[in-house]
């Protein structure tokens, strides 16, 4: 049985469209229609029912689906391991993260390492919600918090503090906040995950932290279930933010918003590179997990510096 008819039926599964999976695949439509019904051909079923306006997939077409992911993932690990005895890091590399922190840190991080492993391939989904691994075709998840689900691996890549920022145009004309109780009287840009508002903001009293935890519950105009959109408006200068450090470090530098309440802690996170189990633990994902525990580590020396 051909792979690439394999991997053809997974992308036409995901799009549900063969032309949309032909492009993907850079193959013409009459190519990919002609595989198809090899496929199906071959597994003496019909895997899609197919109309003028619509592509369904069948109940037999789902549960070979099952089957040929885990197929082709066993494959993908078989070429990496191949790959690894060679002394070779190779390979794809399917890649979840946190929307601004994927375009304002990881993009270039990626391109490095890419640059030096001519072999690797990366595809990189970027968002803010619950990955789920198989479902997506994910390999790894970067993810802040705690990990929920025992049977996954979870490898720390750094520690970052939370950080209440604004931009300076935002507070030349509404006035800084000196204690958190100031918050009620401004606009908080306001993260949304999983439908659940985030709108009581935690602090530690002046670097004690021993004293009592400070909550504030905060209002504004605007909110948002994607933080690079959050990000943005905190630079646009259309309220105060609560971001991960490591979220602002460019804007930071560059001027385009301050720190805010700097007397106060906020509660720290930790960053997590997840794999779904141990089977996904490549030459790749090792490197990848030493490189961004690198570079964290540097922007964290940077910033305390």
């Amino acid at each position: 049985m051909n792979t690439n008819d394999l991997s053809l039926f997974i992308h036409i599964a995901d799009s549900a469209s063969i032309s949309r999976a032909a492009e993907q695949l850079d193959i013409t439509t009459a190519a990919a229609s002609a595989a198809l019904k090899r496929l199906e051909s071959q597994l003496e079923v019909q895997l899609f029912i197919r109309s003028t306006r619509r592509l369904r997939i069948t109940a037999a077409g789902e549960r070979f689906l099952v089957y040929c992911r885990a197929a082709l993932s066993q494959l993908d690990a078989g070429k990496a391991s191949l790959h690894a005895l060679q002394g070779k890091v190779a390979g794809e590399l399917r890649i979840s993260a946190p929307s601004d922190l994927g375009r304002n840190l990881l993009l270039g991080w990626i391109d490095e390492i890419m640059a030096q492993h001519s072999d690797l391939s990366i595809s990189l989904s970027l968002g803010d919600s619950i990955t789920d691994f198989y479902l997506n075709r994910i390999d790894l998840a970067i993810r802040y918090g705690a990990l929920e689900d025992s049977s996954m691996v979870a490898f720390p890549l750094a520690s970052t503090e939370g950080l209440l920022c604004a931009s300076p145009a935002y507070l030349a004309s509404h006035g800084t906040p000196q204690q958190p109780s100031d918050l009620s009287q401004h606009n908080c840009l306001l993260y949304q995950r999983n439908s659940r508002l985030h709108d009581v903001w935690e602090f530690t009293g002046n670097g004690d932290s021993g004293s009592e935890p400070i909550k504030v519950r905060v209002a504004g105009d605007r909110s948002s279930n994607d933080s690079e959109v959050v990000r943005r408006w905190a630079v646009a200068g259309k309220g105060i933010a609560y971001k991960s450090r490591f979220d602002m470090d460019q804007d930071l530098r560059a001027g385009r918003v301050v720190s805010l309440l700097t007397d106060y802690s906020l509660r720290p996170a930790q960053l997590n590179l997840i794999c779904p189990n141990r089977k996904h633990i490549t030459p790749a994902v090792l490197l990848l997990r030493d490189i961004f525990r690198d570079k964290f580590a540097q922007l964290i020396e940077q910033s305390t510096g």
